[in-house]
């Protein structure tokens, strides 16, 4: 028998599992997820989620990528290269500002991608989820709310009841 991952319950319209995810934050789960065929708006809030972290990671690397288009600006006319061409200085910042423009924005768009897979644990190529037998409305024209069974008030009966409570059908057990 294969261990439970959670319970996943359907909700018709947005407000309705905007409604849902109020209530299970203000209940105290800590361990759901809402799956939405749209972008809900405000949903995010509604969850009681924290801002990402993937800017930081954009912003690591376009740090990275500025230092690194001056450094080597620096070290190819300072060190490398060192030729005087009517008396200019060997190195001077505003030269090669659009090499250390260009390395930023590389950089910080190669940071983003990387955040955005560390974030959300990329690859994944399969979830349990996906073993609904109503994932395929998900994605089209339902929405769903799955709490977890590793969450610490997860109790299969109390929680099946919790969930039809807050209006939700078809609910079922998804398994890892």
């Amino acid at each position: 028998m294969s261990k439970s991952y959670g319970l996943i319950a359907l909700f018709d319209t947005p407000h309705a599992i905007m409604h849902a995810a109020e209530v299970v934050r203000d209940a105290g789960y800590t361990h759901w997820d809402t799956l939405t065929p749209f972008p809900v708006h405000g949903l995010d809030k509604a969850m009681g989620l924290k801002r990402s972290k993937v800017p930081l990671f954009t912003f690591i690397g376009g740090v990275t990528g500025f230092i690194f288009g001056m450094s080597l600006a620096w070290y190819t006319g300072e060190l490398a290269y060192p030729l005087v061409v009517g008396g200019k200085p060997l190195f001077s910042p505003i030269f090669p500002f659009p090499v250390a423009y260009e390395m930023t924005i590389l950089l910080a768009s190669f940071g983003t991608l990387a955040g955005m897979f560390i974030t959300n644990r990329l690859p994944q190529h399969h979830h349990p989820v996906m073993d609904y037998s109503q994932f395929v409305r998900v994605t089209d024209d339902k929405f769903a709310l799955v709490i977890e069974s590793d969450d610490p008030k997860f109790e299969s009966t109390q929680t099946r009841t919790f969930l039809e409570a807050l209006g939700g059908h078809s609910i079922e057990q998804v398994n890892e």
